[in-house]
């Protein structure tokens, strides 16, 4: 998974701009975080039709800030450069969750 370097909201415009996007938020300290990064891997191969960018949360405290993002781990999904839905608050979120959110927005893409 890409990992996405410190940007402002502004500068995001143009990594979401084509295609569909996922921006995963996370922190090292998070231990829900650290509870769904094992099968990241497994989602991002089966919704390949998405780029897939982690966003470390404290690296980009502000972009978190802009978007709305106060609660990790947390998703926000785009199509050619439109928000089109997201998985965002502070609960613990499992594999069928990230799931079920991902396989929600085929009606919105």
């Amino acid at each position: 998974m890409e990992q996405l370097p410190k940007m402002s909201a502004a500068e995001l415009k143009d990594v979401v701009k084509d295609g569909k996007t996922m921006l995963f938020f996370s922190a090292t300290w998070c231990p829900d975080c650290t509870f769904i990064k094992p099968a990241m891997p497994e989602i991002e191969a089966d919704f390949s039709d998405f780029k897939f960018i982690a966003v470390d949360r404290d690296e980009n405290i502000d972009l978190a800030a802009e978007l709305n993002v106060f609660g990790i781990p947390s998703f926000i999904a785009y199509a050619d450069g439109q928000e089109i839905g997201r998985l965002v608050n502070k609960d613990r979120k499992t594999k069928a969750e990230v799931e079920e959110f991902i396989n929600s927005l085929a009606t919105n893409a």
